[in-house]
């Protein structure tokens, strides 16, 4: 039998390759994915996310900065106290002084509230009066009990039409320290949800308002996390149901959660000015792309490993070939050695058996080939042998078996051809291997042929076939060389 690498040994060959080829495409993947999206995630909680929170923390304050001066103004304003301590005798001087300070500062609102009185005063007029055992009066005599001198509150708007609003609540003293009332100006909230709108589209990143019981109270015009809005609870939002939890008291820091398979970072900070938390939500976009480029990178992987498998696997197919043609053919003569003949020889025997068909055996010796090799050298008879085999090829038909059986012997099988049609053969052979001439190194040599030829009987081995051509050619050698001679 020919060699052949064992089936399984090719086998395990190419595992071992995909195996390695894998993991090494794999490992490199996921280390690049890997070392990519701890990059990305660094950025967003440790920079990204920080400084927005910072601007919109600073654009709020200074926002906040304007109208707390104005109101600080209000308070020390010698016209307001001494009106005040007057009696407060024209209510249109009063309502004026509102109306110029907020048309001239671009307020939102102004007010002023009597402690004597207990009359709110705006700048469209007077309002109201203030009660204790009035719910949205509770700001007033939370504010006449400060430490503070004054509040940032956020309150509705009853003079525009309950309007949310950012109120500068301070305190008004006379001149001897005494609390007469309190005054100040309103911003906005839509002025902040301007600038919400303004950072969320500049930056992909969600920014909303929560106060300490975990309620929305301000989003940007396209609302909160999933679309949620003002007044709605954390905890019905899906991902943040216990952050919370979290937050017992004022306090910032960064978190993550998931919602619907998507990555969430998320940067809290208390505005103690306003009692609320501002929250900056980031979507794993940058790491969604990460991982698409993970599975791009693993298709690659996928397509680079097949082909290398399908080159290793071709290669490895024409290595085995070449060492089958080696371990079977005659380096010398090109033709199948005796392990070649074993396998073709078998094939032939196969057939014949099947479907009853002669088969002639031929033993070819070249007579007196040792003094070729002594006399003109064994380079000289290495070419002789290579004519004769080319010779043979050439007489003989597509289907005819014929194998250098060792030395300067050669052994033809014959398919389909009885006793007499292989004798024929094989003497008109010998013929033309006698007329034959040879020119090796400017001499004419010439050989001759010796032939022993058998016919397989029915349940012949190979091995009790070629014993009987063997035994014809050596009486071919016995009886003077140069013919044929039939195993009877």
């Amino acid at each position: 039998m020919p060699l052949r690498p064992k089936r399984h040994t090719q086998t395990s060959l190419v595992l071992l390759l995909l195996f390695l080829l894998g993991s090494g495409f794999l490992t490199t993947s996921l280390l690049s994915y890997y070392a990519s999206r701890d990059s990305i995630r660094d950025s967003i909680i440790n920079t990204e996310l920080p400084l927005t929170s910072d601007t919109v923390y600073s654009e709020i304050q200074k926002d906040l900065v304007r109208p707390t001066l104005i109101s600080s103004m209000m308070a020390r304003d010698t016209f307001l106290r001494d009106w005040v301590l007057a009696g407060e005798q024209d209510t249109e001087q009063m309502t004026r002084y509102l109306r110029e300070v907020q048309e001239h500062y671009g307020a939102f609102t102004s007010f002023f509230v009597s402690d004597k009185s207990s009359v709110y005063y705006q700048s469209k007029g007077v309002l109201k009066k203030v009660k204790p055992n009035e719910p949205r009066d509770v700001w007033y005599y939370r504010v006449r009990m400060l430490p503070e001198p004054y509040e940032i509150n956020v309150d509705v708007d009853m003079a525009n039409a309950d309007r949310l609003t950012i109120f500068i609540n301070y305190k008004v003293l006379d001149y001897e320290g005494n609390f007469i009332g309190a005054a100040g100006v309103g911003l906005a909230v839509d002025a902040v949800v301007k600038l919400i709108d303004e950072y969320q589209q500049r930056y992909s990143r969600s920014v909303y308002f929560v106060d300490t019981t975990g309620r929305i109270t301000l989003t940007g015009a396209q609302g909160g996390p999933l679309g949620a809005k003002v007044g709605d609870k954390l905890v019905d939002i899906p991902g943040l149901e216990n952050l919370m939890e979290k937050l017992p008291t004022p306090q910032s820091g960064q978190f993550e959660y998931q919602e619907q398979g998507h990555e969430h970072f998320l940067n809290v900070r208390y505005i103690p000015e306003l009692e609320w938390y501002l929250f900056v939500d980031k979507h794993d976009k940058a790491l969604a792309g990460i991982r698409q480029g993970l599975y791009i990178n693993l298709l690659l992987c996928l397509l680079v490993t097949s082909i290398v498998l399908v080159l290793v696997n071709l290669a490895i197919r024409r290595y085995q070939q070449r060492i089958e043609a080696l371990a079977t053919t005659d380096s010398l003569t090109e033709l199948p050695n005796r392990r070649g003949f074993d396998i073709l020889a078998e094939q032939a025997l196969q057939e014949a058996q099947r479907d009853t068909s002669p088969l002639c055996a031929v033993l070819l010796d070249l007579d007196n080939f040792k003094s070729i090799n002594d006399q003109y050298g064994h380079l000289a008879g290495d070419e002789v042998l290579q004519r004769f085999a080319q010779q043979l090829r050439e007489r003989l038909r597509q289907s005819d078996i014929l194998c250098r059986w060792g030395g300067e012997e050669f052994i033809l099988l014959l398919k389909n051809t009885d006793r007499q049609a292989a004798h024929d053969l094989a003497e008109k052979l010998r013929q033309q291997c006698a007329e034959q001439r040879y020119q090796v190194e400017g001499q004419t040599l010439q050989v001759t042929v010796s032939l022993g030829l058998s016919q397989w009987q029915a349940g012949e081995s190979l091995h009790a076939l070629l014993g009987r051509t063997d035994r014809a050619l050596y009486r071919a050698k016995q009886a003077g060389r140069d013919r044929v001679c039939v195993d009877n």
